[in-house]
């Protein structure tokens, strides 16, 4: 029976190579001379982004965002969080999404059941699997799921005849 998982995943190697793009860009530019500002990837997917003030926090974040789609990262995985100032010191947590959340994966079983396409969706974890009779309706649920405006990126892997 064909069958193909859903997932959301983020190439972390591609992360450590766009954090370490984005730090040397941060190092030479004009209006970041004299200034502590750096990228850090702290724990495995929150990504900590340092300045002085908050406004270069967001010039900061425009760089990283612009090195990530370079490197083919979807920019839709990272969740920004609030800019806090500690002291004379700005700091921001930018969570990288990995896998995908049970309200979400719901989200998507609904929506296939309400397509009336025939095929079953499994929640397995952080990734979802969709089996069906024929070929032809998986790629039909491919092409929902593209289609649909959901807040996270999906790839589709494990296909299967």
């Amino acid at each position: 029976m064909p069958s193909f998982d859903i997932v959301s995943e983020v190439d972390m190697h591609e992360i450590n190579n766009a954090l370490d793009q984005a730090n040397r860009e941060v190092g030479t530019r004009f209006d970041f001379k004299g200034i502590d500002a750096k990228f850090e990837l702290s724990e495995d997917t929150v990504i900590v982004v340092s300045a002085e003030v908050d406004f270069q926090i967001r010039q900061m974040m425009e760089i990283l965002r612009a090195k990530l789609v370079k490197r083919g990262v979807d920019i839709k995985s990272l969740e920004e969080g609030d800019v806090e100032m500690t002291g004379q010191k700005a700091h921001m947590d930018v969570k990288v999404q990995q896998g995908i959340e049970s309200e979400i994966a719901r989200k998507i079983v609904k929506m296939i059941k309400e397509s009336k396409i025939k095929v079953q969706t499994a929640i397995q974890g952080e990734k979802l699997r969709v089996n069906g009779k024929k070929r032809d309706d998986l790629q039909q649920v491919i092409a929902l799921l593209k289609d649909s405006k959901l807040d996270i990126p999906l790839q589709y892997e494990n296909f299967r005849d």
